[in-house]
């Protein structure tokens, strides 16, 4: 009988003990239906735990740093899995990014400890928004910004940002199906800036209720219309009613950039590059 390399190895290593491995992803979320697995549409989720199932060769649930909304990408993406498989890291990152589309990638693979997880053990996380301000539309842009042919003020914008700085109840920037026991969330920072046509909200957060940054983008964007004036934001914050609370802005420029966690995990550090980075002045 031959038995393979892999089997050699699991059969050496394996004390049948669960091991927790940590994967860094990256994905395009325009062709997917969100993170969450559900039936007969695509997403990130059930794409990923295929793609990992048939590397561990018996079925493999992923939890995750944070689910995405259908058209939202993943940049910095964490996830972890438990099995008794053993696999050297590079088979498990080479393995699984073979079977994975073009459009999702594994960037990194790490054992973590027991007490590690995903979304629980995470301190902070960071998204990205991007704003295509100008009259055309890009033609190769499509799905990965929000396009404003309409003036926006930035200057109002950042106005209007910084009354949502802090520790508040974001019950009205949440959607009304959130089902977050608690309404209560910190924005560490909620930075704008502009580069030629293209206007980047930055906001880091312990963590985001259902549709947080899309309704903070989508209040925003009203004021810097001058169609609010920037104290609409603190109005909408208090009124703790999402009825009041403006429209969701499109999930077209979102990005989940990085996810942090403290260092006794040692996790990786590797940067993704959004494709509106790397584009010269539109």
């Amino acid at each position: 009988m031959v038995i393979s390399c892999d089997a050699f190895y699991n059969t050496l290593f394996n004390t049948n003990n669960i091991v927790k491995l940590a994967f860094g992803i990256e994905y395009d979320g325009s062709n997917y239906h969100g993170w969450q697995s559900q039936d007969d549409v695509a997403t990130v989720q059930g794409v990923l735990e295929k793609a990992i199932s048939q590397i561990a060769d018996q079925p493999v649930r992923v939890y995750c740093a944070g689910r995405t909304d259908t058209g939202v990408h993943g940049l910095g993406q964490v996830v972890h899995i438990e099995t008794d498989v053993i696999r050297k890291d590079s088979a498990w990152l080479f393995g699984v990014n073979a079977n994975l589309p073009n459009d999702i990638s594994v960037k990194w693979i790490k054992q973590v400890q027991e007490d590690f997880h995903a979304r629980f053990s995470a301190t902070r996380r960071v998204y990205q928004y991007y704003i295509l301000n100008r009259q055309a539309r890009s033609a190769f842009l499509s799905k990965k910004v929000v396009w404003e042919r309409r003036p926006l003020s930035l200057e109002k914008m950042k106005q209007a940002a910084s009354f949502l700085i802090g520790t508040h109840d974001f019950s009205a920037y949440r959607s009304q199906a959130c089902q977050a026991h608690s309404p209560i969330r910190t924005i560490y920072r909620l930075e704008l800036r502009k580069q030629g046509p293209i206007i980047t909200l930055e906001i880091e957060a312990n963590a985001f209720l259902h549709h947080m940054v899309r309704n903070i983008s989508g209040v925003l964007m009203e004021v810097g219309m001058e169609r609010a004036k920037p104290e609409w934001a603190r109005d909408v914050l208090e009124c703790r009613d999402r009825r009041l609370g403006g429209v969701t802005a499109p999930p077209d420029g979102l990005y989940l950039v990085k996810v942090f966690y403290p260092e006794i995990f040692d996790l990786p550090r590797t940067e993704s590059i959004c494709p509106v980075q790397v584009l010269p002045d539109l």
